[in-house]
């Protein structure tokens, strides 16, 4: 529940967000810019970076994803296991890598299998709006 009253205009100052590290992966870390102990009662931001030679292995989330990339480049991997097929730009990517970079967009609908690696020297950094309320990850076992 919030701490924060909903109707207050809020800034938070950067020296004020604190990063944590994400159980999932080394080299994972994620602070939440604004969420519902900021007041939102809607939509959560939050950052992510992945540092060099970070692998997220694959998961899914119970609710969708919209990511903004913001920095570095690194790789996204987006198995359809939500109710469609994603796409890039209107063609079917089921199973398929790609490279994103510092202005790429993404939607990972809810219950898609995906995964991310920072083959880079420099740290991946991006965007995630999600729905306020719990996010949990929920590892893919590779056994098929």
């Amino acid at each position: 529940m919030s701490d924060s009253d909903p109707q207050t205009p809020l800034i938070r100052r950067a020296t004020d967000i604190e990063y944590e590290s994400v159980d999932a992966a080394d080299g994972l870390s994620k602070a939440v810019l604004i969420g519902e102990d900021h007041g939102a009662e809607n939509l959560a931001i939050r950052r992510f970076t992945l540092a060099p030679g970070t692998e997220v292995p694959k998961h899914t989330n119970e609710i969708e994803h919209e990511q903004y990339v913001l920095a570095g480049e690194y790789v996204v991997g987006i198995d359809a296991e939500a109710s469609e097929t994603p796409r890039v730009n209107g063609e079917a990517v089921d199973g398929e890598e790609h490279t994103v970079k510092g202005g790429d967009a993404l939607h990972i609908p809810a219950g898609a299998v995906h995964w991310y690696r920072n083959e880079r020297e420099i740290e991946g950094a991006f965007l995630c709006a999600v729905p306020t309320g719990d996010d949990a990850i929920e590892l893919v076992d590779n056994e098929e």
